[in-house]
């Protein structure tokens, strides 16, 4: 972790501390985490190389545009990083509708449907775990519009990468349902998913622990299977 005084000026803040505090006691932990996406995801990259080849070449064939889709996303301590996700949705989808996914829509190809449904879209971001810009457990990654939106509190989710799944992300995987009904997405998103998101988050924070993560990520593969 960083030292106190190196966090970005917008993170210097009580509410932040808290976390902070708890987290510097846990140094052992954080590095057993660094160290498990290191190990686990070489392991996984090797396994899955091959079904990626697959899913890409069917991508590829299927619409126009690129295999992967790389938006912008916030990590730790505010850095900004490109990640890497299967496109399930047609080209240029963020650019003629919301940031957030909705249940049925019509940006989504028929093989990112099923991409979607069963997370293999996710798969490509092995790489940004790798890299260090994200971690197997933790916070998702939000576009920076998002982020402008966190509360003091919210940014204590910055001390850590973001993560490929999460408590919040187990709680609220149909999340494309619960927002279909809405007439405007992102101001329901914001106002309401965000926050309760970030309470799971938060807590996940409070009681960091290393297999407490593993435990997850477990709670994970059973909710796909699901």
């Amino acid at each position: 972790m960083r030292k106190w005084e190196d966090l970005p000026e917008y993170m210097k803040c009580d509410e932040v501390k808290e976390y902070y505090d708890i987290l510097s006691k846990k140094k052992f932990s954080l590095k057993m985490k660094r160290a498990f996406d290191l190990v686990a995801g070489t392991g996984v990259l090797i396994v899955t190389a091959i079904p990626m080849l697959i899913i890409s070449v069917k991508i590829a064939t299927e619409s126009k545009g690129g295999v992967f889709y790389r938006q912008e996303r916030v990590t730790t301590y505010g850095k900004k990083f490109r990640i890497h996700k299967f496109r399930t949705m047609v080209a240029n989808a963020d650019q003629i509708g919301s940031a957030v996914t909705v249940s049925g829509d019509c940006r989504i190809t028929p093989t990112g449907a099923f991409l979607r449904k069963y997370r293999l879209d996710e798969l490509p971001q092995i790489f940004d775990v790798l890299s260090g810009d994200m971690s197997f457990v933790g916070t998702r990654p939000e576009v920076t519009k998002y982020v402008k939106k966190y509360t003091k509190e919210m940014r204590a989710t910055l001390l850590l990468p973001a993560g490929i799944t999460s408590e919040a992300s187990i709680q609220y995987k149909d999340e494309a349902e619960l927002l279909d009904a809405a007439d405007d997405v992102d101001k329901v998103y914001v106002e309401k998913v965000l926050p309760e998101k970030m309470k799971y988050n938060l807590e996940s924070i409070r009681k960091f622990g290393f297999w407490r993560e593993i435990g997850t990520m477990v709670k994970t593969v059973v909710a796909v299977v699901r």
